[in-house]
């Protein structure tokens, strides 16, 4: 029997997970639909930084609120998971956006009409935002988000406009992320149409004759009692594949697997890869290592408990525990995937009485831009995103504080936390009450980071795996940090996992 072992319970691993048994299903009664898929999560839950805790009548989310509902691959795995009825759209007051600059909250212009109104942009950048059809052509190299801005929309667009939303997708700085890696499609829309101006133009035309290039990118959605649903439901459709608790802590080659540390790492080295390499990679598992199969390819260490043999493994958790594990296996590889950065956060969810506000909270939330004054980077306002999220006569926020500018503030005691989240709450939006509920969730690793050269890491980190055939990467370091991301590539992943044994439906 063959086996696909699967490292990291997040969304990547669980989706990558219910491809493969769905795939998998098909084959049965063949050899190759005898294939046993083990999934193991270090944590005793599934989920990674996707996480809902409900308390005393608060729905407080760890992580994402929520996906866009344009991806038809998660709207299809929530279908197979048989969640779908469990599905809550976001309000449509979560179309309204808000910015803070210079002491107040601006939103965000929906129209020609509203731009040039709007007190967000001083009138000397409004106009550079509309000769964005004049702009510079693009520069060599991989430029940085905030530079294609700046070339094309004006400084100040970049630095308010631009800022904020990085701050808001990755936590990080628009100055230190490389556009192609993090917005490609903006990237391909001028390299297809020499601007950002003409693309839209180009896209409403293919819409009026029926084209899907351009489609709206959908509204915000999660579930009754908030994202954890996703996760419990696919975890339910993967079933005893599930380990929690276990902790890998090395992955070995096997003799004659067809990978090796020391070939593995000199391809990497070189910028290539070797087919048939073969050799030890590492010592096997010392518990039990006599006994694995001679044609397995991998063993997987496990803190506390016997190892496990592999045709398969996949690393779906962050790169830099998939580098810790692979270390002794590949050190070059383990080397190139350290390279990906994150970027801290700390979350915290605050409830107040709604008659303590001063504005209704009739929006999505708010961002705020570097140099405003507030440490925060933002305020979702989750109970007006889904109603329903707070106690009768309450609301929910959570502020989000930290990120790639501000590493050590996930570090800081519950009591600053809170007390710099207050502070910048009662300077945004006027609300000094005290809170009537406080939960505070850390992420110290937080949220990936594509820096300049992130394309050409991940070809390197794909020609160290070609050394170590039946070896994979997923999760959201590599190609999208959203939900969306995650699930849209383990369809695809999956038919390269089972092609080489023999698998393929």
């Amino acid at each position: 029997m063959k086996r696909i072992v699967i490292v990291g319970g997040g969304i990547a691993g669980h989706a990558l997970a219910h491809a493969l048994k769905e795939r998998l299903a098909t084959l049965r009664g063949s050899p190759a639909g005898e294939t046993e898929l083990v999934v193991l999560e270090r944590s005793d839950r599934p989920g990674g930084n996707i996480r809902t805790e409900v308390i005393g009548g608060y729905t407080c989310e760890w992580g994402p609120n929520g996906f866009l509902d344009s991806v038809p691959e998660t709207l299809e795995l929530i279908r197979a998971a048989g969640i779908e009825n469990r599905v809550q759209v976001s309000d449509d007051r979560a179309r309204r956006r808000f910015i803070y600059r210079r002491g107040k909250l601006h939103e965000l212009p929906g129209g020609p009409a509203a731009f040039l109104t709007s007190g967000l942009l001083s009138w000397p950048g409004k106009l550079r935002v509309a000769g964005e059809l004049f702009a510079p052509p693009r520069p060599p190299g991989d430029e940085t988000i905030h530079a294609f801005a700046a070339r094309r929309i004006g400084r100040e667009a970049a630095d308010v406009l631009i800022d904020s939303m990085v701050s808001g997708i990755f936590a990080g700085d628009a100055r230190a992320l490389s556009l192609r890696a993090c917005f490609p499609k903006m990237w391909q829309m001028e390299t297809d149409y020499g601007g950002l101006f003409r693309a839209l133009l180009a896209t409403r035309k293919r819409k009026k004759s029926g084209d899907s290039l351009g489609a709206p990118a959908g509204r915000l959605t999660s579930f009754r009692n908030g994202t954890g649903e996703l996760i419990r439901g696919v975890a339910a459709a993967v079933g005893r594949s599930l380990r929690t608790g276990a902790r890998v802590t090395a992955v070995h080659g096997r003799s004659g697997s067809g990978g090796t540390g020391t070939a593995g790492a000199s391809a990497l080295a070189e910028g290539s890869a070797p087919s048939g390499v073969s050799g030890m990679a590492g010592a096997p598992g010392r518990a039990g290592a006599s006994a694995l199969r001679d044609e397995t390819r991998y063993v997987v260490e496990i803190a506390g408990s016997e190892p496990i043999e592999a045709d398969a493994v996949v690393l779906a958790g962050p790169a830099s525990e998939s580098a810790r594990i692979v270390e002794g296996l590949d050190p070059v590889l383990a080397s190139v995937l350290r390279e990906i950065p994150t970027a801290p956060l700390a979350v915290v969810c605050l409830g107040y009485a709604e008659s303590s506000l001063h504005r209704p909270l009739d929006g999505f939330g708010f961002l705020i831009p570097r140099g405003e004054g507030p440490r925060i980077l933002g305020v979702l306002w989750d109970s007006s995103i889904y109603p329903g999220r707070a106690p009768v006569g309450h609301v929910l926020l959570r502020a989000m504080i930290g990120g790639a500018r501000d590493l050590d503030a996930v570090r800081l005691a519950d009591e600053r936390l809170v007390e710099i989240v207050r502070a910048d709450l009662a300077a945004t939006m006027g609300l000094t009450a005290v809170p009537a509920f406080v939960r505070i969730f850390r992420h110290p690793l937080g949220i990936p980071q594509y820096t300049p050269g992130h394309l050409d890491r991940l070809e390197r980190i794909e020609g160290g795996l070609r050394a170590h055939p039946g070896l994979y990467v997923a999760g959201n370091s590599y190609q999208g940090v959203a939900i969306n991301s995650c699930v849209a590539a383990a369809a695809p992943l999956a038919e390269r996992v089972l092609a080489p044994l023999g698998a393929r439906p």
